[in-house]
């Protein structure tokens, strides 16, 4: 299963932001994770760090304003088709973010905003994007203005 030697991984963020001990996700409304519920997120830009790519994917899908963006951790998602291509490989760095200003409402690639508790996001299953309740988990767990 290899994959083509032009094939890239493509580097993207995701935007952690905890308020008051809920996280806040979006359903996305493009493929690869369409319908499903993720943090905001989305590619880096040519000459954009990925601090300031977080806080900007935030503030396009959900209108939500933030600042303290830190590294939490980076995570490979990388599929296969049925014939054994390489159809995907994000390589997708988790940014946690303080939450500043802003109720979030869905826009750009996003079809819902929402903020989610543990419990809710534990029943959220096949709903919700991989690794959605692990991130969300670490988190809760670190305060956004730490560090």
């Amino acid at each position: 299963m290899n994959a083509p030697s032009s094939a890239r991984p493509t580097v993207a963020v995701l935007a952690l932001v905890e308020r008051a001990g809920e996280v806040l996700l979006v359903r996305r409304a493009n493929p690869p994770d369409q319908g499903l519920w993720g943090f905001p997120g989305g590619r880096v830009e040519p000459g954009e760090t990925h601090l300031d790519a977080a806080l900007r994917e935030l503030h396009e899908e959900t209108g939500i304003a933030a600042d303290t963006p830190r590294l939490l951790t980076v995570l490979d998602f990388i599929q296969h088709n049925d014939a054994g291509t390489l159809a995907h490989h994000f390589a997708m760095i988790a940014v946690l973010c303080r939450w500043r200003a802003g109720e979030a409402v869905a826009a750009d690639d996003a079809l819902e905003a929402r903020w989610f508790d543990q419990p809710a996001l534990a029943v959220l299953g096949p709903l919700a994007s991989l690794k959605v309740e692990y991130l969300a988990d670490l988190a809760l767990a670190l305060p956004a203005d730490a560090g």
